[in-house]
């Protein structure tokens, strides 16, 4: 399969696979497509990969079959899927959504994964209900990363403290998790929310108590999540992280 087949094309190879490696390789092939061209506001640009008006129309039916493919019992299919939705960006969120089974379970843990990391406020809800809910800890632990790197800035000020809160709501609750790779994930996500928000508001100062919390051997087990607790707390703090208790 060559870089040089359509976009039609690559949709019906997805489609027609019938072995496992052939639907992986298919699918990773259509996604490195989509990942190369603009965002379809761009469409019949004149620059490299620029998306010719003839193949704008398949981009939308690409997308959905990338999502489609999260639901089939192929986990590597599924992570090329996956990766080439965040190389989309924005273009793959409402499909996402608006395409997610609530009745298939490891198409809406891949929708996680895809959603945290683009980063779009539109996930907000699914990723609040995965680091709450998901039995998978692989998944709680992508929207506890999803839910630190939401991208706010594009947000009116009241609509970016309204997002930010509900997610430090989300991420304060996960350092309760019972599985350190997720209480791990929370303390990269409680940094990455508070480097954003202004020097230490009642917000800021929640997280960081939250980060404090995760330091503490008398309430962390893990030296690895203590570790990483400690050292957000350090960079945001801008004082020495407390020492490491075996």
């Amino acid at each position: 399969m060559t870089h040089s087949l359509p976009l039609r094309e690559r949709i019906q190879a997805v489609e027609q696979a019938t072995s496992a490696l052939a639907l992986l390789e298919a699918t990773r092939a259509l996604a490195d497509l989509l990942a190369s061209r603009p965002s379809a506001g761009d469409a019949g640009g004149d620059g490299p990969g620029a998306v010719v008006p003839a193949e704008a129309d398949h981009q939308a039916d690409a997308i959905a079959c990338l999502v489609q493919v999260l639901g089939f019992n192929n986990p590597g299919a599924a992570v090329a899927a996956v990766d080439g939705l965040i190389a989309l960006g924005a273009d793959a969120v409402e499909p996402l959504l608006s395409r997610l089974d609530p009745r298939n379970y490891g198409a809406r843990a891949w929708a996680v994964r895809a959603l945290a990391g683009i980063g779009d406020v539109r996930g907000l809800e699914l990723l609040e209900e995965a680091l709450a809910t998901d039995v998978g800890p692989s998944v709680r632990r992508a929207a506890a990363c999803g839910l630190g790197h939401l991208q706010l800035e594009p947000l009116e000020a009241g609509q970016r403290l309204q997002v930010r809160a509900r997610a430090l709501e989300a991420l304060v609750a996960g350092c309760r998790d019972g599985e350190w790779v997720v209480r791990y994930a929370v303390a990269v996500g409680l940094e990455a929310l508070v480097r954003r928000m202004d020097p230490l508001p009642p917000e800021s100062q929640r997280a960081v108590s939250a980060l404090q919390a995760l330091a503490e051997p008398e309430r962390e087990e893990t030296p690895v999540v203590r570790l990483r607790a400690s050292m957000a707390c350090s960079r945001l703090l801008d004082g020495p992280p407390p020492p490491l208790t075996p």
